[in-house]
């Protein structure tokens, strides 16, 4: 739907950006009973893009829109149970189906066992992904998508006290709404615009990232995927390497370093890039199997961040709430992202059908709820990134990396033994694709013994 046929529209929840976040967020609240407005940056995709699975669509204002992309188990079992038929329409734009556990070897994971279909999930590139659910939402009845719209700022009522965020303003004319959703992503600039009109800076915190990616796209001549090499995610001293499923017989390969490493920068060039692919067992399999349908693609994230809308005087203004990259960024290298905005959807949806009795107290139970579901992944998400990149930094200092945190000593036994151990192949699958939270995992005494004698060979 064009932006241009509107300069004023009323909803209940008007959403800023049609990535994967706003357009989960947009189909949960719309089939919630919610009239949902839907805006984004960016134009639609052109025809034919679930069948081209993105050739020719760029999104400007997604810098990783090419990038592999991993949806993980959790998200898999939210949207079986809450938006199945999306499930549905992927598959049937060619999807693949794939068990992230049972990527590895036999001789790792003990061969198919009872619940091992928990780690299921659907894998795709980005553009299929957001073409489909896109699609999907165009045909919801409660749910409106206008592009493109740019947003220049806040609609706000009250004053920097008593401040109310009643929709947005954009070149095609003011948009209005109940509550207005930031899902802008890693770029949000709705932070600034608050902080201006209030005067005082909102609670906001950086971590740099340290990883540089890259990543090449591959086809296999059989259409099948390279399976039984390893995990999505194996580390060595200098690299951490991503093996990546996607759609239509189509899978990515990255091998992620330190920023700060001057001879990671030489794998940009293909010939430099398929020599180090070679050199790791999982990549070695997966660049051997596949044809190359991409060149190198470099990709750099600055700096992780945590922005919240509220401060110890209360939130910064009413009617507004963040999701996804707009709240919290996590590093790509965990695939995290994705499912990590559903559950902060899922949150809200909940939240809504409650009917909070005022605004201020529909923000305290986001924050609250987001804070519980969704908190404690985004802090073991930025540790495990502080420690490897600091791994990494070492390592190409030609030095040994040391620390006494006793989580990071616990997660790299853990990632020893899953590459012999079944049950801790499991465990390792489990945390990462968010199915179950690392201390449940390593308080199970058979879990404790494993470390144990991990720690002790």
């Amino acid at each position: 739907m064009s932006a241009n046929h509107y300069s004023v529209s009323a909803a209940d929840v008007l959403i800023a950006g049609a990535g994967l976040t706003g357009l989960t967020a947009g189909l949960l609240l719309a089939r919630a009973g919610h009239r949902v407005l839907l805006v984004d940056g960016d134009p639609s995709a052109p025809p034919g893009v679930p069948a081209g699975a993105g050739t020719g669509w760029n999104r400007a204002g997604v810098r990783q829109f090419h990038q592999p992309h991993l949806m993980l188990p959790r998200w898999h079992r939210h949207l079986r149970t809450a938006l199945p038929d999306v499930l549905e329409a992927l598959s049937s734009a060619g999807a693949e189906s794939v068990n992230l556990l049972h990527l590895s070897p036999e001789s790792v994971t003990g061969g198919w066992a009872a619940e091992d279909e928990r780690f299921d999930t659907l894998a795709a590139r980005r553009p299929l992904l957001e073409a489909v659910l896109a699609d999907v939402a165009a045909r919801e009845p409660r749910l409106r998508v206008l592009r493109p719209v740019h947003i220049t700022g806040l609609l706000t009522t009250g004053s920097a006290r008593g401040l109310h965020v009643a929709g947005l303003r954009t070149r095609c004319g003011d948009l209005v709404a109940g509550l207005v959703v930031d899902a802008l992503g890693r770029h949000t600039q709705v932070p600034r615009w608050l902080e201006h009109t209030v005067a005082r800076q909102l609670p906001t915190e950086q971590q740099a990232s340290g990883f540089v990616y890259y990543a090449r796209q591959f086809r296999s001549p059989s259409g099948g995927m390279p399976l039984g090499h390893g995990p999505v995610l194996t580390h060595h001293e200098s690299v951490s390497v991503l093996t990546i499923p996607q759609d239509k017989g189509t899978y990515a390969v990255a091998l992620v370093g330190a920023a700060k490493d001057p001879a990671i920068r030489t794998l940009r060039h293909e010939d430099a890039w398929t020599t180090a692919a070679r050199r790791y067992p999982t990549s070695a399999a997966w660049v051997a199997d596949g044809i190359p349908i991409s060149p190198v693609a470099p990709f750099g994230v600055g700096a992780d961040v945590r922005r919240r809308l509220v401060d110890s005087d209360g939130p910064a203004a009413t009617g507004i709430i963040a999701l996804g990259d707009s709240r919290a960024t996590t590093a790509p290298l965990l695939g995290r992202g994705a499912t990590l905005g559903l559950l902060q959807a899922l949150v809200l949806r909940d939240v809504l059908a409650d009917r909070p009795d005022d605004p201020a107290t529909l923000i305290d139970r986001v924050e609250t709820g987001i804070g519980r579901e969704v908190g404690p992944w985004v802090a073991a998400s930025w540790s495990f990134a502080k420690h490897r990149a600091a791994e990494l930094d070492a390592a190409a200092a030609g030095t040994a990396y040391e620390t006494v945190d006793p989580a990071w000593h616990g997660t790299r036994a853990l990632l020893a033994g899953a590459q012999r151990d079944p049950v801790l192949a499991r465990c390792a699958s489990a945390i990462g694709g968010l199915l179950d939270a690392p201390a449940d995992l390593l308080a199970r005494p058979d879990v404790a013994a494993r470390l144990v004698a991990r720690r002790a060979s």
